[in-house]
């Protein structure tokens, strides 16, 4: 109790009882000084000015009680903005109409002149927002003055305007800005609350430097990939730390503020444009049904849950056999989305007992299958395993989805399953097949989806990346060359999601991953993003392509015609045709050679089965 006492809670109140004693004083001044002007600022009849003096406790009464109900005394002086100037309007025209009224009721306006009632509101608009905008002004004006750390703001659009906006308000934030750069030929020679538009991007380092910026905000939300790229080397070249505004779609109510700025990410040199959802189809198709995702504690998996506790599913099931993940993602969701019937299963898809029981019990009406082996130079040597999990585990997860009267199983692939050159894209064909061949045999609707890398996942390299950074380097690199799909993991599982409800059953659907970028590139800016300079503070190594590994990937076969869907950021295809029988057999076969713990046969059978070429190290297998 000690400490509530200790709060201050007299502040608000005596600065609203300070405002109200304002307006009090300032009623009777504008009623006598409504006389005055009246009688041209002359002689005022005795009989009138006696008159006005004992009707004046009556219009302060009104006027005050006016005031009050209209809601004068919630605004804040130090904010005070247009809607305050016409709520004061509006209260004084009620005012005067009201004290107007009253006297004439009293005394038929004996002795009152009519224009003293159009004076006085005109003189009530002067002294009730004069001083509000006075003293908002005399608060501001050493916000103008030289102090704090000199901004350098990228982008004089939107975001630029309302960042300087709050940094002219805030006094403590540190910044003062002191010119825009902007590429708009319209803006040049502009001043935006008393800040200049001094000259285009492209003179950044020049303008840093005579201004003797400390820092550069970049307040360009919009920007695409090379536009983005382009603002930033140019930072870079200045030499001065610069921060970022996210994109305005992730600012709360499109308000832009200091805290809202901060370090250039990786994601942010992508400049990928925001994915536009219909998350009325999506709640519609996700929302009040029961839906289990497997690899419920991985990378994409986790955000899956994430984007589907948000939907308000009747139940979520959590399949994952890493008791730690399953432990961190159960007691994420438990904490975020207290009301979700949740239903962590501890267990491994491969568990042909544990999979049925599952779904005996829980029924689940929608699965998303994203467990699996990923790390493809680790599976090169380990076949049997890939074999097990990626081939095996969702056979028998899509087997029982079928059994148990599933509505949607989802396969999660990978731009690695076209044309493989490796283990772990070999066996994520197979497993698209496997999905394909089940669609049709019941009232399961089995579809796939296949994209490329995700930034920050489990085993990407950006993490592994930022970690031989922070060690001072090298950063390894395989290739000069190689190139590789990126996007971000809430991006694929809201594609994810969206391609769950527009499937008819058997579609392979390929995310629109954008342009390819070069893992030199990410390397060299993620060393710039440190602070550091790619060469000379951290060398860059490269060590030659892995096993089963190719300079680039690619999201479609030469022969798969890709359709557009409902969505832009989404295409389809049907798919190659592959012998079923052909593919049974193959698959019995693998069952053989995983029992033999044959890895070599293994290779070749996957080879074999999934009607392609071989490509790279895969084919090494052929011999």
């Amino acid at each position: 109790m000690g400490k509530l006492a200790a709060i201050p809670r007299v502040k608000a109140p005596r600065g609203r009882w300070a405002i109200v004693a304002h307006d009090l004083f300032v009623i009777p001044l504008a009623w006598l000084g409504a006389y005055w002007l009246r009688f041209n600022l002359g002689y005022v009849p005795a009989a009138m000015l006696r008159q006005s003096l004992v009707l004046l406790p009556v219009v302060i009464v009104v006027q005050g009680l006016v005031f009050w109900g209209m809601g004068l005394y919630r605004g804040i002086w130090r904010f005070a903005s247009v809607p305050d100037l016409l709520r004061i309007f509006k209260a004084i025209i009620a005012g005067t109409a009201g004290s107007a009224l009253v006297l004439f009721l009293w005394v038929r306006l004996a002795q009152v002149p009519r224009s003293a009632f159009v004076l006085d509101g005109l003189l009530l608009m002067v002294l009730l927002g004069g001083p509000r905008f006075f003293y908002r002004f005399f608060k501001d004006r050493g916000l103008y003055q030289p102090a704090g750390k000199k901004a350098l703001i990228v982008g004089a659009g939107r975001a630029g305007e309302m960042l300087v906006r709050d940094l002219l308000r805030g006094s403590d934030v540190g910044f003062r800005p002191v010119g825009f750069v902007d590429d708009n030929p319209r803006r040049l020679g502009q001043d935006i609350h008393g800040v200049p538009v001094i000259a285009d991007c492209a003179q950044l380092p020049e303008v840093a430097e005579r201004l003797a910026a400390d820092i550069i905000f970049i307040a360009v939300t919009e920007a695409k990939a090379a536009r983005m790229r382009r603002l930033i080397e140019l930072c870079e070249r200045s030499g001065r730390p610069f921060r970022i505004l996210p994109g305005l779609q992730n600012l709360v109510d499109g308000q832009v503020n200091i805290q809202e700025l901060r370090e250039v990410r990786i994601e942010d040199l992508l400049g990928r444009e925001p994915v536009l959802l219909d998350e009325q189809e999506i709640a519609r198709g996700l929302g009040g049904k029961v839906v289990l995702v497997s690899g419920a504690g991985g990378s994409i998996g986790s955000e899956l849950c994430r984007q589907i506790a948000r939907l308000a599913p009747r139940a979520l099931i959590l399949f994952e056999r890493s008791e730690f993940n399953l432990y961190t993602i159960e007691l994420e969701l438990r904490r975020d989305f207290p009301q979700l019937s949740l239903r962590p299963v501890l267990g491994d898809v491969r568990d042909a007992l544990l999979v049925d029981r599952t779904l005996a019990r829980e029924r689940p009406e929608i699965i998303f299958h994203a467990a699996a082996y990923k790390h493809v130079p680790m599976l090169e040597g380990q076949s049997r395993a890939a074999v097990l999990n990626n081939v095996f585990g969702t056979q028998t997860l899509a087997q029982a989805a079928a059994r148990h009267g599933c509505g949607v199983f989802l396969l999660i692939s990978t731009d690695k399953a076209v044309n493989p050159s490796n283990i772990m894209g070999a066996t994520k064909r197979a497993a698209e097949i496997l999905c394909q061949e089940l669609n049709g045999q019941s009232q399961t609707r089995f579809l796939t989806v296949r994209f490329g890398n995700v930034l920050g996942s489990a085993g990407s390299v950006i993490p592994l990346f930022k970690a031989q950074i922070a060690k001072g380097g090298p950063v390894t690199v395989t290739h000069p060359e190689i190139t590789r799909y990126f996007m971000t993991i809430p991006e694929a599982c809201g594609l994810i999601l969206q391609s769950s409800v527009i499937g008819a059953g058997g579609e392979i659907f390929v995310l629109d991953m954008g342009e390819p970028v070069r893992i030199a590139y990410l390397a060299e800016q993620l060393i710039l993003l440190s602070g550091k300079r790619p060469g000379q503070d951290v060398e860059i190594v490269y060590t030659g392509l892995r096993p089963g590994e190719k300079l680039y990937e690619e999201l479609f076969y030469a022969d798969e015609a890709l359709l557009a869907t409902a969505h832009p950021k989404i295409r389809l295809t049907a798919g190659t045709c592959v012998a079923a029988d052909g593919f049974n057999a193959g698959l019995a076969r693998l069952q053989d050679l995983c029992a033999d713990g044959d890895e070599e046969g293994l290779a070749r059978a996957l080879r074999d089965m999934i009607g392609h070429p071989p490509h790279g190290a895969l084919a090494q297998a052929q011999g």
